[in-house]
């Protein structure tokens, strides 16, 4: 896996006619006749639509230029205006050059729109490369923005597209995004019937629209331009998928998620988003008794020189932990402040020349020296260290008993006490039950998530594929009623936090543990004083000023955590018994169990992970687009092991 390619914000610049132009490739953005008029006319009716996503549970439209959101906006504007419309819009788009957040302010000063257009710009994301999920109008209108290169990204896209806008600056000002093997990997993302639509009748375009399979015909254009072309997919041979990427056979209606922690919890939510009935069943009496059970927690991303799939997946999964977040965070309907985080980090140099080399945006991660970071966090510290602007810390707690309570309001069917302690087919093989340790039948579901941390491996193995190098770790966190005044969440090799009832710091871990015993012991928390005093030395001097560097002083929880020897997270559909005699070479050629998924081994990091990690497995399930590169679903996948081992010769 390639690191990620730092990405070139849009140069925009507005002439005397008030179009935006992009001397980049010195032609505009839009025509004279208004980009709404255009996106109307070209895009929104070329594609048949309001009425080709009447009354469907689901419509994906795909767009290989996002610019500065324009048909987005009118996109969503229409599907507001139809009382038929879908009940879920996906509007995925792809954007090499993304605007700065001030010249998309200035781009819709006088939208047509101008309630959605304050939306877009309230979620515009950081300008890091990859895929952003940004949710609108209760979530029932997605945008999956792909910032990158669109040669390099549509590869790495899995959906299915009913329409396609595209869109991009003239062929011959910006020849590559009209390429053949653009239109090839275009065609590999439409849906049956799928139709497509653009304002050019170029004749690379017609041909290579034909080529791919797309019958196309002109129709009279908008604004000076006297046709455009509109197009249906109808290829005599459509090339089959992978089987773990092959669209479910049917799309289950009820799924039951086992663990309601914070993975489950997540699992639950993107579930029910997609309109499917959800159970979730735990042992436990109520939600989060597990890992997710501490009064705080960290949310931040990493960057690594190398940029590798977990650098990715954390930089990713923190994004989207914090826009989930964010209006829990507003309300107080969750406690935690994702206003910044600080990470520690002694190379100076080595720090500064990956920023330097990466070009990543300030409005994602910034480098502070030793005087600036102090002065940020109030506290003298020993070294500069990563400045992230949207890390910050959360009650994870608090956050699972939210989702949990908001969701049964909104019918989710909440099982407590209730212990799974196997898994079987039902009478016509088509779903699962659910048994108790008695065999009496908890619940019946056409699929099952298992988040329920290490007992994925025991419900899954009689079905499943369950050779995973899994290892536990036994962490104590410590908290004492102490004023710290930290402005912000401090962390490196352990981390301080300044909570509402006092000073949390941890955490120990400790891989070597047996059993399950959660009691607090006082040897960890003088562990946890030693690692502060070496993050923090000031702060930890503070506490000896106030008498609180003992163990008596402060409170304690345990946690144990499960993950996987290559600290990313088991999140996809499971591979079948039979997958290890197969001797797969590639991930997606592994035989599933069908309707059986999981989402486990989240280490320490669950709070970053699991949201973006959940819609991954919700829409792998499910048939939605998918929220990460395929090369990132490939990294996390339950299959990669059974890879590994026919790599290996099967050992």
């Amino acid at each position: 896996m390639k690191r990620s390619e730092p990405l070139q914000a849009a140069v925009i610049e507005w002439g005397a006619d008030g179009l935006p132009r992009a001397p980049l490739f010195g032609d505009v953005y839009h025509p004279a006749v208004g980009a709404w008029a255009q996106a109307r006319h070209v895009f929104i009716a070329g594609n048949g639509l309001p009425g080709r996503w009447a009354g469907r549970d689901r419509f994906v439209v795909l767009e290989t230029g996002f610019g500065l959101g324009n048909n987005f906006l009118a996109t969503w504007q229409a599907w507001r205006d139809d009382p038929a419309r879908c009940r879920r819009l996906w509007f995925v788009s792809v954007e090499a050059h993304p605007p700065r957040l001030d010249d998309l302010r200035r781009a819709h000063h006088d939208s047509p729109a101008p309630e959605l257009a304050r939306d877009l710009l309230a979620a515009w994301p950081p300008a890091v490369p990859g895929l952003h999920t940004l949710e609108f109008d209760a979530g029932q209108v997605v945008l999956l923005l792909a910032l990158g290169d669109a040669r390099q990204l549509l590869p790495q896209l899995r959906l299915a597209a009913d329409a396609i806008y595209l869109d991009g600056f003239a062929p011959a000002r910006n020849a590559a995004m009209w390429s053949p093997d653009v239109f090839e990997r275009i065609a590999r993302l439409a849906a049956p019937g799928a139709t497509a639509a653009t304002w050019s009748v170029a004749r690379e375009l017609r041909e290579g629209l034909t080529h791919a399979g797309f019958t196309v015909q002109t129709v009279p254009g908008i604004g000076g331009k006297r046709e455009i072309c509109v197009a249906r997919f109808a290829p005599r041979f459509t090339p089959r998928p992978p089987p773990a990427e092959a669209p479910p056979a049917s799309i289950p209606r009820h799924v039951a998620v086992v663990g309601s922690g914070i993975a489950g919890a997540c699992v639950a939510r993107a579930l029910r988003a997609e309109g499917v009935s959800v159970t979730l069943v735990d042992a436990a009496p109520a939600p989060a008794r597990g890992a997710s059970g501490n009064p705080a927690g960290l949310i931040h991303g990493v960057l690594h020189a190398d940029d590798g799939p977990h650098a990715r997946w954390l930089r990713a999964g923190a994004l989207q932990s914090a826009r989930d977040l964010a209006e829990r965070l507003q309300w107080g309907t969750v406690a935690g402040d994702l206003a910044g985080l600080l990470r520690l980090d002694a190379d100076a140099p080595a720090a500064q020349a990956l920023l330097a080399r990466d070009r990543w945006p300030a409005e994602a991660v910034q480098w502070l020296d030793r005087d600036e970071a102090s002065q940020r966090l109030g506290l003298e510290l020993p070294h500069g260290g990563w400045w992230w602007p949207q890390g910050g810390w959360v009650d994870p707690a608090g956050w699972v008993h939210h989702e949990v309570e908001a969701l049964r309001s909104g019918g989710l069917h909440w099982v407590a006490h209730a212990r799974v302690d196997r898994l079987e087919r039902t009478a016509d093989g088509a779903g699962w039950r659910l048994l108790d340790p008695s065999g009496q039948t908890l619940t019946e579901a056409d699929a099952v998530v298992l988040a329920n941390a290490e007992g994925v491996s025991r419900l899954s193995s009689p079905w499943a594929d369950a050779g995973w190098p899994l290892s536990r770790s036994r962490g104590q966190i410590s908290w004492t009623a102490f004023d710290a005044t930290l402005a912000h969440a401090l962390a490196s090799q352990s981390y301080a936090i300044a909570t509402p009832a006092g000073l949390l710091i941890g955490a120990t871990s400790d891989p070597d543990a047996e059993g399950h015993d959660d009691t607090p012991v006082a040897d960890a928390h003088c562990r946890n004083l030693v690692r502060l005093a070496s993050l923090a030395p000031a702060l930890a001097e503070r506490l000896r000023t106030a008498g609180r560097d003992h163990a008596q002083h402060w409170q304690g929880r345990v946690a144990w955590r499960l993950r996987a020897d290559d600290r990313l997270p088991l999140a996809g559909p499971l591979a079948t018994t039979q997958a290890h005699a197969l001797m797969p070479t590639q991930v997606g050629r592994v035989p599933r169990v069908p309707g059986l998924h999981a989402l486990a081994a989240l280490g320490s990091r669950g709070l970053s992970l699991a949201p973006l990690a959940a819609r991954l497995v919700v829409a792998r399930l499910l048939g939605t687009p998918w929220p990460v590169e395929r090369s990132l679903a490939e990294a996390v996948d339950p299959a990669r092991y059974a890879v590994r081992r026919a790599r290996r010769g099967g050992a």
